[in-house]
């Protein structure tokens, strides 16, 4: 048979269980009240970047990519078809005025200036031989029209003879008729050749132009071809740094294919990118900031390429200081042009909080909290973005990257 219970231990045991039950109702209470913060996102103050919403004034500009390019640089491209012999000099490379960068082979150019030469020395052959030919044609014409003057004032000295005779009864009726007759046509015949000696003159004034306008024509060509043949080295115009070349010896270039590239590194200019969005804004003439890093260098727009391309537009910053150290090719940068000045504006510091658009949700500090809160932004500057709405002045804004809590209406600082 059971044994009764202890009296002891049946109220140790209500204690018990009287406890773990208080232990839970307690546990229960801690969850219900603290819970929400305690699961509530949280971020490191340390890991933040704040800045004070102040009113001062703002200087709108508009942001765009960059990039650093010489001021001067020349393209050398093949003046002919033709293998490339020898690379002489690689990017790099310094190269003085009039050297050889690249060795074509030419060849085929000197065969051409020569084929030239020769077809020069047959127009001008036969240019002369027709000139001589004119000539005699045209002296042929000449002689028969001095022949048929001489005869023409013989007749007419007749007739006059003739026409005193038949006065004093001397000679017939018929032969007057007959000396009028070879007078008129004496005279008709000095015409025809008149008209005729016009003509041959004309003539060969016409084809001796043609044969010169041929002749020089050819001349033209021999000189273009001798011009392409003393280029045909790729040499640079003036001192340099040679900043691209072919590569392949052996390689076959058409006429007007690229074989390398001489800059001026003594000066340079920085080519913008900006969307077509903010085309209209951009301007000539106006003033323009260049980041290198930590360096701010000042310059203006002095080219816009009136091609937007793939929804992007381009335009050239001229910079001041164009010479300075810091400036390399094809180095990134960020370029700021500067379109409107504001005296007084509602505005917060720059920083990775801002996406793009004009609204977008921000945190501003409360306390140990942090708020989510829609702001609306009009311009911006190199350091500031203008508020329109949503925001104070005294108001403190997060402005570090706060992408991975936009899901988040409150934060808690830590």
């Amino acid at each position: 048979m059971d044994r009764p219970l202890d009296p002891a231990a049946v109220r140790t045991r209500s204690r018990r269980r009287l406890l773990l039950a208080a232990g839970g109702l307690l546990a229960g209470a801690v969850v219900l009240g603290f819970g929400p913060s305690l699961l509530r996102p949280s971020v490191e103050r340390a890991r933040i970047r704040t800045s004070l919403v102040d009113v001062g004034p703002l200087q709108a500009a508009i942001n765009a990519a960059g990039r650093v390019l010489p001021e001067v640089e020349q393209l050398l491209t093949s003046p002919v078809d033709a293998r490339v012999l020898k690379v002489r000099k690689r990017a790099g490379e310094s190269v003085k005025a009039r050297e050889t960068i690249v060795e074509l082979d030419l060849s085929q150019a000197r065969l051409a200036v020569s084929g030239l030469d020769r077809d020069l020395a047959l127009k001008r052959n036969e240019a002369e031989r027709k000139r001589l030919a004119l000539d005699s044609s045209l002296n042929d014409v000449e002689g028969r029209y001095a022949s048929k003057e001489l005869e023409l004032d013989t007749r007419r000295a007749r007739l006059e003879r003739q026409r005193k005779l038949h006065a004093a009864g001397l000679v017939s009726v018929q032969e007057l008729k007959e000396a009028e007759l070879a007078e008129a046509q004496a005279a008709i015949e000095l015409k025809q050749l008149e008209a005729q000696r016009r003509l041959v003159r004309a003539a060969n004034v016409a084809e001796l132009e043609g044969l010169a306008l041929e002749v020089e024509n050819l001349r033209e060509r021999r000189s273009d071809a001798w011009r392409e043949l003393e280029r045909g080295g790729a040499s640079a115009a003036a001192d340099g740094v040679v900043t691209w070349t072919l590569s392949e010896e052996g390689a076959t270039v058409r006429q007007g294919d690229p074989v390398a590239r001489v800059a001026d590194l003594s000066a340079f200019r920085v080519e913008g990118t900006v969307s077509d969005v903010n085309a209209p804004r951009v301007a000539l003439g106006l003033p323009a900031r260049v980041d290198v890093g930590e360096l701010q260098l000042q310059g203006s727009v002095s080219a816009i390429d009136p091609t937007i391309r793939d929804g992007v537009m381009t335009f050239t910053v001229a910079l001041e200081d164009k010479a300075n150290p810091a400036l390399r090719p094809n180095l990134r940068v960020d370029v700021f042009v500067l379109t409107e000045a504001r005296a007084r504006a509602l505005r917060v510091e720059r920083g990775p909080f801002a996406t793009g658009g004009e609204m977008l949700p921000v945190f501003v500090v409360r306390g140990a909290r942090a708020v989510r809160t829609q702001v609306r932004l009009g311009a911006a500057s190199p350091t500031h973005l203008e508020v329109l709405a949503g925001l104070a002045e005294g108001d403190e804004v997060i402005v570090s990257d706060m992408s991975d809590y936009l899901h988040a209406k409150e934060l808690r600082i830590r």
